[in-house]
């Protein structure tokens, strides 16, 4: 079985720990990631802002570079669901590449997916003595139907003191390219978002999409607010070598 690593665009320039977070968890199960170097943007930047010519050419690269992968895993939902709900927009006049995406969309998940879904795994053995809140992202939970996958990884980790996040349904504002068209109102739904967070008294925040976890973060420091934000990749790691 190949199973390949999309790591997408914020990972892989900004939070490369996501990956090897990643990496180094679904090696305890037995599996290896394959990392193509061919692989670029999902096209999403391009395709919101009109560029369907430009998101089209990422899409039809990362369409080869994972032509011969098993299985494709992605830490964001939000890349993960462009590739499932759009892709087959971009190439809807084109019956062969549409039928290559087809393919590409069935064998494509976001991490947690995989982990719960595809290897049946809810518990990974991990200690996290932390109160901890979670952030569904918007595309993840309601383009792709992810809700109850990330709740049962963070329901079996010991000590860990999980509280709802209220409004946790609610955009954090980032939406990629709408954060920088639509700056104001971004800044706003990002600030209620934080407001809800410390609501929760929570010592860390965790999501499954770096968009939004970075939008978040970047609030929560700007007004000085000591709570650390994850990855839930991190998050399981971490918790991981802490129960060794």
């Amino acid at each position: 079985m190949k199973v390949s690593l999309f790591i997408t665009c914020l990972s892989d320039a900004i939070y490369p720990r996501v990956g090897e977070a990643m990496a180094k968890l679904l090696a305890r199960h037995g599996v290896k990631l394959h990392f193509p170097e061919t692989q670029t943007c999902c096209g999403q930047p391009a395709f919101n802002s009109g560029y369907w010519d430009e998101a089209r050419a990422s899409a039809q690269t990362l369409l080869d570079a994972f032509e011969d992968s098993d299985f494709v895993v992605s830490p964001s939902g939000s890349c993960t669901s462009m590739i499932h709900h759009y892709y087959p927009d971009l190439f809807k006049d084109d019956p062969v590449m549409l039928d290559r995406v087809r393919r590409f969309t069935e064998k494509t998940y976001e991490f947690s997916q995989f982990l719960v879904n595809v290897l049946g795994v809810t518990d990974i053995g991990a200690s996290f003595p932390h109160k901890v809140t979670y952030h569904p992202s918007c595309h993840g939970s309601r383009l792709l139907g992810i809700k109850d996958e990330p709740r049962a990884l963070l329901a079996n980790i010991k000590g860990l003191k999980f509280v709802d996040l209220p409004y946790a349904e609610d955009c954090c504002g980032f939406g990629g390219t709408f954060a920088v068209k639509m700056a104001d109102i971004s800044g706003a739904m990002v600030e209620e978002k934080v407001n809800h967070v410390l609501e929760t008294e929570a010592e860390v925040l965790v999501g499954m999409d770096m968009g939004c976890l970075m939008n978040i973060s970047g609030r929560l420091h700007y007004e000085g607010k000591p709570v650390r934000v994850m990855h839930i990749a991190e998050l399981l790691y971490e918790g991981v070598k802490q129960s060794v």
